[in-house]
């Protein structure tokens, strides 16, 4: 019998198998992971609705200095609440602002000021702390165009312009107050701007190599002005220094369609793992887990698991680092915001 045939099936079947995809590897890795569990707790009901109030996707939740807590949500229409630090409701924000169209992101910066990002109008808004508008960046399409559909990985998306953004996702700030914006499902780029909203540079475009990005999701940036980005449908994340040069990259934390970085004077990352597949859609047989790291990418260990119980974690959209111990998750497939509280070990906190 020839056995030529057979050794070349053979090794034609290993290459194939050796060809996984993100959500392949993420799932390879997840079998194989034995990162320490950080105990947590969920606060029940932490957020009180007024009657005949209700959330939507749970997509953006943010904190000022107060503790007060920002929920920007999709429903009927996208809103934007403010809870005060016991969850009791206090207002409305931007109540049929031409800016809001389709949620996707809320920060509060060292001033307290209000920064929402909506994919559907291109637009990064700053609300001062009373809920004023003083700032726009980008613009909202015509209306005859309406929001464009997302590129595939193969397309080349169009020459990106200064301020003009294109299904942004995400925004933070270094210490002197420029701005940094993750211009996501569009341009695949992060774009710098001064304080005031003037350009300053852009970096990136659709790829896989270092430098690269494939949907930007989320940003934050820590207290020497280095900027992490969670390139989702590159399952990783990915930190340049503040003048956007790449430095390094973090893969072993799935999936990040949700990243903060918490306060001084020890700060650490956390990063939330929605398991995506390569094209950025989400997997049915999701996860839930949260990642806590060094500013190195040192891992430190992880909580959490897929579901919609209390305590359990439904596509998780944005993550707010109030403090290293007490964190709040937006969730999009859950439709709400939970306070979660961490009781890590001596090994999982600072020493």
């Amino acid at each position: 019998m020839n056995k030529l045939p057979v050794l070349l099936l053979a090794a034609c079947a290993l290459s194939h198998a050796q060809e996984l995809t993100p959500a392949q590897k993420n799932a390879k890795a997840k079998a194989a992971d034995t990162t320490p569990v950080i105990k947590f707790e969920s606060v029940p009901n932490f957020l009180k609705l007024p009657p005949n109030l209700y959330l939507g996707e749970g997509i953006g939740v943010a904190t000022n200095s107060k503790g007060h807590v920002f929920v920007y949500t999709r429903s009927e229409d996208t809103r934007l609440f403010e809870f005060d630090k016991n969850g009791t409701y206090l207002r409305e924000i931007g109540e049929g602002l031409y800016g809001f169209q389709f949620a996707h992101a809320v920060r509060v910066d060292k001033d307290d000021n209000i920064w929402a990002v909506d994919e559907g109008t291109n637009m990064v808004i700053k609300f001062n702390p009373e809920g004023k508008v003083v700032m726009v960046i980008g613009h909202r399409p015509e209306e005859v165009t309406g929001v464009p559909v997302t590129a595939g990985f193969a397309d080349a998306p169009p020459p990106a312009e200064p301020y003009t953004l294109n299904r942004p996702t995400d925004v933070c700030w270094d210490a002197q107050g420029d701005i940094f914006i993750s211009d996501g499902y569009g341009n695949s780029r992060v774009v710098k701007y001064d304080k005031n909203g003037k350009f300053i540079k852009s970096m990136g475009t659709r790829g896989r190599e270092h430098g690269q990005l494939n949907l930007p999701h989320t940003i934050a940036a820590d207290a020497a002005g280095n900027v992490y980005v969670g390139d989702r449908s590159n399952s990783r994340v990915e930190v340049f220094d503040n003048d956007l040069t790449y430095k390094t990259t973090f893969d072993k934390v799935g999936a990040p369609w949700a990243i903060c970085i918490t306060p001084g004077p020890h700060q650490y990352l956390y990063v939330s793992n929605s398991n995506a597949d390569s094209n950025g859609a989400e997997l049915a047989a999701v996860t839930g887990d949260i990642y806590k790291m060094e500013l190195d990418g040192t891992i430190l260990g992880k909580f959490g698991k897929a579901g919609k119980g209390i305590g359990d974690f439904s596509t998780i959209h944005e993550l707010d680092c109030h403090s290293e111990n007490e964190l709040y998750s937006a969730e999009i497939t859950a439709w709400r915001v939970q306070k979660l509280v961490l009781h890590p070990t001596p090994e999982q906190t600072k020493k």
